[in-house]
């Protein structure tokens, strides 16, 4: 298969480029590298080396396949991306190319302004790209579990929709999950679904939806073959993920920070995990003109679970902090995730031992661990 994966050489697309090029594919990736900018703008880089792009692609080319690479920013430069939609001739295309950070898109407003340009303009780009240059493309979105909100309101969160029964009428129909967005940046994600919607409607494109959980983890298998394949770590309040920073603070001896009573239920992924499930998605297009959603997720764990297993096994201490974000002090979660297990999904659960694999990790790039960066996240 074709594969063009926009933001390939981000956290999630970099080890998601791999996998997919190890597996046969010819795999193009397209990254404008903002995100190695923001790390020199926060001056919390991830706690593992990053090599240069020319770098990871050469030692790629040894282990996993030729990666071809181009540099190009999605939101800013539609010519380019048609071009290039034309040019490589795509079977499937992946929209990793989006601000990912929830914290991020709360600092301010320029970043507020950036996520909402660059996430919307850049996935409608992609969509409309699609429609001039060839409709058959499949395009598989990473999107968010954020987009529901947190609660069970509707009892198990269902892969994108929900039937409901008309008050008035008695009819019953289908709907797109009600979004409930917690940052700007997943409100971005919302945005997106709606355009989806669109999209599919008026020009039958082939989309699949991924609401991807809380990514923990660092490495993959096919990271975990020569150091300069490594992932990012980042371990900062902003862009560190929940899992992976109390990780981080386990390992330099700083106490477990945990936000309000750590009630928070969240559901969790792996993030070799993510890389299979892009992976399934594109190799199993969806057959109908709807938008596929599926719920990319593991586990549900509270916070305060999660820091009581670190607790108990390396013996951190936990601390309670203030919240800085405005979301349910306790809430409870179920998530179906059916959908790609029908395709094969079999997910990696935390466990001591990867939690540990992490762990060491960490200890090894000690030197890097900036306590100014634990607590730096915005309130909102």
């Amino acid at each position: 298969m074709n594969i063009l994966i926009l933001g390939g050489d981000g956290f999630c697309g970099w080890p998601t480029s791999l996998r997919l090029a190890r597996a046969g594919h010819i795999v193009t990736i397209a990254d404008n590298l903002a995100r190695r900018a923001v790390d020199l703008k926060l001056s919390s880089a991830s706690l593992t080396d990053i090599a240069p792009v020319a770098t990871r692609l050469a030692t790629a080319r040894d282990h996993v396949g030729e990666i071809d690479f181009r540099l190009l920013d999605v939101a800013q430069d539609p010519g380019g991306l048609r071009a290039l939609i034309a040019e490589c001739r795509p079977d499937a295309i992946v929209q990793f190319a989006e601000q990912r950070a929830a914290p991020y898109s709360m600092l301010g407003d320029a970043e507020r302004r950036y996520t909402i340009d660059n996430n919307v303009t850049g996935t409608h780009n992609v969509l409309s790209a699609i429609v001039d240059v060839d409709p058959e493309i499949h395009l598989v979105h990473l999107g968010t579990m954020g987009v529901y909100g947190y609660s069970r309101e509707f009892g198990a969160i269902p892969e994108g929709y929900l039937k409901v029964e008309i008050a008035q009428t008695g009819n019953e129909a289908e709907i797109l999950y009600p979004a409930n967005p917690g940052s700007v940046y997943h409100m971005t994600k919302c945005l997106d679904q709606l355009l989806f919607q669109f999209y599919v409607k008026n020009w039958g494109l082939k989309v699949t939806d991924l609401h991807q959980g809380v990514v923990w983890g660092i490495e993959t298998e096919e990271t975990r073959l020569d150091p300069r394949l490594v992932n990012r770590f980042d371990y900062d309040g902003i862009y560190g993920t929940v899992i992976n920073r109390f990780i981080s603070q386990t390992a330099n001896g700083h106490p477990l920070t945990v936000y309000g009573t750590g009630g928070q239920s969240r559901a969790f992924i792996h993030i070799q995990d993510t890389a299979r499930c892009v992976q399934l998605a594109l190799e199993a297009p969806p057959e109908g003109r709807k938008v596929r959603i599926f719920n990319q997720v593991a586990e549900v764990q509270s916070v305060r679970g999660l820091a009581e297993i670190l607790r108990d096994t390396y013996g951190a201490d936990i601390a309670f902090v203030d919240n800085p974000r405005k979301e349910l002090p306790e809430n409870d979660l179920e998530v179906d995730n059916t959908g790609l297990r029908s395709l094969g999904f079999e997910p990696i659960t935390l466990t001591a031992g990867l939690v540990e694999d992490v762990r060491l990790i960490a200890e090894r790039t000690a030197a890097k661990f900036d306590t100014d960066n634990v607590l730096n996240s915005p309130t909102w």
